[in-house]
């Protein structure tokens, strides 16, 4: 599967995909990608009172023309100085950006809590398509008035747990490091506290030190090995006891985004699958970037994807 040059978002005429817009952009323009914007929607249906018992569909004009206008105000937003093409897509929004993310090297969706464009886009697909997405999601958070832009990226956190998806995690973070000439701090943790009080087949008399010693060599080692290449990336390092996703929530306040991967072990097992993940998406202050299991870290197309300077 070859990825191309091309920064996909995800738009429904809410405040948070415009935010997801302003976004997308300036990582469009920074990495000189072309910009592709996508409206997608799926036409209701209801129960037909026919004696055929099958159902019927909804007259799709207007949706349609709200759709259409949602997308030219996107592009409107998007402005000059970087290739920008749209399109109006027919269908289930999650199952939509899916596809399109097989071809795209970085799919941007914003965070919604309020009512968008037919409801759906910014609600259930922040959920799912990072799941599912067959490149790296960037989920941005809609930021209160007054408060500070989400771009540029200064500092970056990202969870490691030894997993191959945490590695692939900590190639994108090393290159987004590169990218923006970013600090990055590497976190792994395990919930040795927690662990040793409930589950049975935890010693009673856990040596918390030599533990978080282990885990911050592996750390080590999974660093040293994303930073090969990147002599100018420079990985600060933490292995601590606790929470992973809880962590990353509170690392989220102090920073300008978060990378983790899809699936991991220990304290990232499932983490984006399950009630774990909601939690971080909903709670993170910054943008989280999810880079799933399927996407090559070390993968590259004829134009270099994430070329760093």
């Amino acid at each position: 599967m070859t990825h191309e040059p091309v920064v996909l978002v995800g738009v429904d005429g809410s405040p948070a995909a415009l935010g997801a817009v302003d976004w997308a952009v300036a990582h469009a323009k920074r990495l000189g990608w072309r910009l592709h914007i996508v409206c997608a929607y799926a036409l209701p249906s209801f129960p037909a009172t026919s004696i055929d018992g099958g159902y019927a569909a909804l007259d799709d004009t207007q949706i349609h023309n709200g759709a259409q206008q949602v997308l030219h105000e996107a592009v409107q937003r998007a402005g000059d100085g970087l290739e920008v093409t749209s399109a109006l897509e027919n269908g289930d929004p999650t199952a939509v950006l899916v596809e399109l993310s097989k071809q795209a090297g970085l799919v941007v969706i914003g965070s919604h809590k309020g009512s968008g464009f037919t409801d759906r886009l910014l609600g259930a697909v922040s959920s799912a398509l990072p799941a599912h997405s067959h490149c790296p999601t960037i989920v941005v958070p809609l930021r209160e008035e007054g408060k500070e832009p989400l771009i540029p990226i200064r500092r970056i956190v990202v969870g490691v747990d030894g997993s191959e998806s945490a590695k692939g995690a900590l190639h994108q973070a090393v290159r987004e490091a590169s990218l923006w000439e970013a600090e990055i701090t590497a976190i792994a943790a395990v919930a040795i506290a927690s662990a040793a009080g409930t589950l049975a087949w935890m010693p009673a008399t856990v040596d918390r030190d030599r533990i978080l010693a282990d885990v911050r060599e592996g750390l080590d080692v999974a660093i040293e090995g994303a930073t090969a290449g990147f002599p100018e990336v420079r990985v600060r390092r933490h292995a601590l006891d606790g929470n992973a996703a809880a962590l990353l929530a509170e690392f989220s306040t102090a920073v300008d985004l978060v990378v983790v991967g899809t699936r991991g072990r220990g304290g990232f097992a499932g983490l984006m699958l399950g009630s774990t993940s909601q939690a971080l998406l909903q709670h993170s202050v910054c943008p989280v970037m999810v880079v799933p299991s399927k996407f090559d870290a070390e993968e590259r197309s004829p134009t270099e994807l994430w070329q760093h300077r």
